[in-house]
């Protein structure tokens, strides 16, 4: 294999960034920008697929400047996305349809509502091991299909393709040769049977989407095409395609049974892994397909919270009571653990174990004394909870995870990590490369590319770099989830 770098695009919710690696999993030059998030109304999020494209190819000839790297220099290509977010485009001109509707927004709940009335969710959970909820993009497609004139008719005459991100951005990065999405992208779409590992004719006709829409189903680590010269200055193959929290799995090297991870980026996504069984949750968590090489499937237990680094941000730009997310950490340090005020982001609904779209956030407990700070640490401390909802509900079904590996900007934040473990009652680890997500898609076309030989080879470029154990007393712990429970339950009866 030619070149001597892996170059890894890692397309996120509120950002773009590609990182350039050395074989040995080194970076060597990275960029990253943010586009804009679009609310056209309440619960409903939208990004501009155009901005999106921009985003990608500005920041991945912004990286190849910086060490002054041509096509040649660059082995494979792997890309990792925001999952579930759905657009449709037209085969002949590229042109984009609608929005890109994103993972976020809710505005299919009453469509999800009236399936599950319908008696239909345990066959379609057997199938897909997903509920029905707006998160997913089955719900998202029919919706452009019934809103934007002439769509329906275009899908069923096989002129428009439906993808989500990884999808779209390999379309264009080929020049509309490639229209194609790996296994664990097209697990959350609500239309992929887990199990046989095809799209289901029968989910087809439920959410009435055109089988001629769908693009072809590959191998995690496989060949995806050739990036053209428009896009990188010359030819490319991309070897590589992961949804974001499976390639953070990857990047984790978590390929042991049992193995769990924790992502705190926009939101927070724990996955266990469990082998070549799809287990079935009793706890109402997501069973998806954890990854897909060499034609072996590995399964996952999933939990998914909607916010997470999100409820950060929230705090900087429509409170302003923080400059920077990185502000958090010294005003908790300086607050302490807050036992009197929860904060319940809700802002899309709340997600696993709950799935209640409708719940809105809230600010509970506050008194005349209660100031910024305590507004501040509540808010990180939500965090916390929501991963020990999830924790509690794999823990029902059978998942113990003694250490979570944990990554995703928010656990830069030690004083967040250390009040994690001790919600949790087990141990947090950190990677020395906390951006296991990029890493785990440069992992995957270096693979195929047969630059990293194997899993084993994976899991020896793993490096601790903190681990926080657990020092909270019991008591301490179940005081404050049960001010929890209770913040969510207050939540949830108001709406």
């Amino acid at each position: 294999m030619s070149g001597k770098y892996l170059l890894a695009i890692d397309q996120g919710t509120s950002s773009s960034r590609t990182v350039i690696y050395t074989h040995d999993a080194e970076v060597v030059a990275s960029a990253q920008q943010e586009f804009e998030q679009i609310y056209p109304q309440p619960g409903w999020v939208e990004h501009d697929p155009e901005a999106i494209w921009d985003s990608v190819t500005s920041v991945t000839r912004g990286a190849m400047q910086k060490v002054n790297a041509v096509a040649s220099d660059i082995s494979a290509i792997g890309i990792t996305n925001q999952r579930e977010t759905t657009v449709v485009w037209d085969r002949d001109t590229g042109e984009c349809v609608y929005n890109a509707i994103v993972w976020q927004d809710r505005r299919t709940a009453a469509f999800c509502q009236a399936l599950k009335e319908g008696g239909n969710e345990s066959a379609v959970t057997d199938k897909t091991g997903l509920k029905f909820d707006p998160y997913f993009s089955a719900t998202k497609i029919a919706w452009i299909l019934d809103n934007v004139a002439g769509a329906r008719a275009r899908a069923e005459a096989g002129k428009l393709a439906f993808g989500t991100i990884d999808s779209f951005l390999l379309w264009r990065l080929t020049g509309g040769e490639v229209h194609a999405t790996d296994a664990t992208n097209a697990s959350r779409t609500l239309l992929f049977n887990i199990h046989t590992r095809q799209w289901d004719d029968e989910l087809l006709e439920l959410f009435s989407i055109p089988r001629a829409m769908l693009p072809e189903v590959r191998d995690c680590a496989a060949d995806f095409g050739i990036a053209s010269d428009d896009a990188l200055g010359g030819n490319v193959p991309i070897c590589g395609i992961a949804g974001d929290q499976q390639a953070a799995l990857i990047g984790q090297a978590g390929f042991d049974n049992g193995m769990t991870k924790s992502t705190y980026g926009t939101g927070c996504f724990v996955i266990a892994n469990t082998g070549n069984k799809a287990l079935r949750s009793h706890n109402q968590l997501l069973t998806t397909i954890a990854m897909q090489i060499d034609g072996a499937v590995t399964y996952g237990l999933e939990g998914s919270v909607f916010v997470a680094g999100s409820a950060i941000q929230w705090l900087r730009d429509e409170l302003r009571i923080i400059d920077s997310a990185a502000d958090s950490e010294a005003i908790a340090r300086r607050t302490g653990v807050v036992t009197d005020v929860y904060v319940v982001p809700a802002f899309a609904g709340l997600g696993a174990p709950h799935w209640d779209p409708d719940a809105r956030g809230a600010v509970l407990g506050l008194t005349r004394g209660s100031g910024r700070d305590e507004i501040v640490a509540a808010t990180l401390q939500s965090v916390a909870y929501q991963t020990r909802d999830l924790i509690d509900a794999m823990s029902d079904d059978g998942i113990r995870p003694s250490v979570i590996r944990v990554d995703g900007g928010m656990v830069a934040n030690d004083w967040f990590l250390q009040f994690l473990a001790d919600v949790l009652g087990v141990a947090v680890e950190r990677p020395k490369n906390i951006e296991s997500t990029v890493l785990g898609a440069a992992y995957l076309a270096g693979y195929h590319a047969g630059v990293v030989k194997s899993a084993k080879d994976l899991t020896t470029l793993w490096q601790l770099d903190a681990r926080f154990e657990p020092t909270m007393s019991a008591d301490q712990r179940e005081g404050l989830l049960r001010g929890w429970q209770d913040a969510v339950n207050r939540v949830r009866k108001a709406n």
